[in-house]
């Protein structure tokens, strides 16, 4: 059994769309941010950098209980574990894995970013949601680029690498409010990967948490 520690987020709805795919048996557990419980003790114990998602696995490797943080090395354990969403030859595995870092490191960190400054921060400063607009719309024409080469990220596939991009091209329609008229192939791309039982699934345990907070 899984126990998933996740909340409403992008980074947590990679891992419910993950869950789903696979069909993984698995528990979620809500650390709910807004009541500051990924500081709790217990949950530090689990994640010591705060931040959600993560897993306890009691089957791990070996047969052993694997306890993991960061959602791009949950992804890579899973699709391992189950076979699953991961190219079996090298040079797939690394052009997925490419992705699924191009997300961590770029696509993420800048959505949220601009979020935060849109939505959250106590002023408004003019240069930070410009700073963050322009370098999202960059990114966005990084995966248009790419998706106009193989119909999915990694290549002929689905993967993780679509997986994890998804929730957060996903925030910017839904939490953002801008669109992706100007990026087709990743319009076509989203509506594809949205249509997807197990995504629907995925986002079906995103809206449970999302109504929980209300």
């Amino acid at each position: 059994m899984i126990k998933l520690y996740t909340w409403a987020t992008p980074n947590g709805n990679k891992l419910h769309i993950m869950l789903e795919e696979c069909r993984l048996e698995y528990e979620v557990v809500p650390v709910r941010l807004g009541k500051r419980e990924q500081v709790s003790p217990g949950f530090l114990h689990i994640n010591p950098n705060a931040k959600i998602p993560a897993i306890v696995d009691s089957d791990g490797p070996a047969g052993r209980p694997l306890t993991l943080f960061e959602s791009g090395a949950i992804l890579i354990y899973l699709a391992e574990k189950t076979g699953r969403f991961l190219p079996q030859d090298a040079e797939g595995r690394y052009l997925a894995i490419q992705w699924v870092m191009f997300q961590m490191a770029n696509t993420g960190p800048m959505f949220g970013q601009l979020h935060h400054f849109k939505s959250s921060a106590p002023e408004k400063l003019d240069y930070a949601i410009r700073r963050y607009e322009d370098e999202s719309k960059r990114l966005l024409g990084v995966l248009e680029t790419r998706l106009g080469e193989s119909a999915w990220l990694a290549g002929e596939d689905y993967s993780i690498a679509d997986i994890c991009n998804w929730p957060w091209c996903r925030s910017w329609i839904h939490t953002l409010g801008y669109s992706l008229a100007d990026f087709p192939r990743v319009a076509r791309w989203f509506d594809a990967i949205a249509a997807r039982e197990g995504v629907q699934r995925g986002m079906a345990v995103y809206e449970r948490l999302r109504a929980s907070a209300a």
